[in-house]
């Protein structure tokens, strides 16, 4: 079975994809200067247009995506310009998790902490003239549909507290009839079978 990259670039071509062009609900909320080299401007322009047109080879949705890309090349960028154009597509639920905790407190600070080297995104987010805030939260039901709401987590904790109700965790019932989006970062170290000694 062929890469949805390749099944893009066969369908569609480099000029067509050159073409696209990335919204300014994206390039006008990333920090300045940060997603213009010209691979990450590919990327999110192949994601547009898998996102928007059809093609012969489209994955069904929900869409199960991964970004191939080396180590200091903007994966997190990536992700965080992508939720910017999702939410923009009417989705404010985001489930972020990774295999360990230290992860989890670089990203946070990346995607929640303004002071922060490596902040994501402009100093004010405007998404369709309304200002538009980062919310970390707990669980789902805290969720509010005015804002992007992300929940971070490890795979592990993930795991213990869907099969292990409690208060203030995931459940099954977030997923629900919600519209909601999965980001795993570090992806091949979730699965066990990919995980080397």
């Amino acid at each position: 079975m062929a890469f949805l990259y390749d099944i893009l670039l066969q369908e569609f071509g480099k000029r067509a994809i050159a073409q696209v062009t990335v919204p300014n609900h994206i390039t006008d909320n990333l920090k300045p200067g940060f997603g213009q080299r010209p691979y990450q401007i590919e990327a999110f322009q192949r994601f547009i247009l898998c996102d928007s047109e059809d093609f012969e080879g489209k994955p069904k949705r929900p869409f199960h995506l991964l970004y191939n890309m080396a180590t200091g090349s903007g994966k997190t960028l990536i992700m965080a310009g992508l939720i910017l154009h999702l939410y923009q597509k009417g989705y404010r639920n985001f489930l972020f998790f990774v295999n360990s905790n230290n992860i989890i407190q670089k990203t946070k600070d990346n995607f929640l902490n303004p002071q922060a080297s490596k902040y994501l995104f402009n100093n004010k987010i405007v998404i369709d003239g309304k200002e538009v805030l980062i919310k970390e939260i707990d669980n789902f039901e805290e969720a509010d549909n005015q804002n992007i709401n992300l929940k971070f987590t490890t795979i592990q904790q993930l795991h213990i507290d869907l099969n292990n109700t409690k208060e203030n965790s995931v459940t099954y019932e977030d997923f629900k009839d919600k519209k909601l989006v999965l980001i795993a970062d570090e992806a091949h170290h979730l699965v066990a079978g990919t995980k080397s000694g």
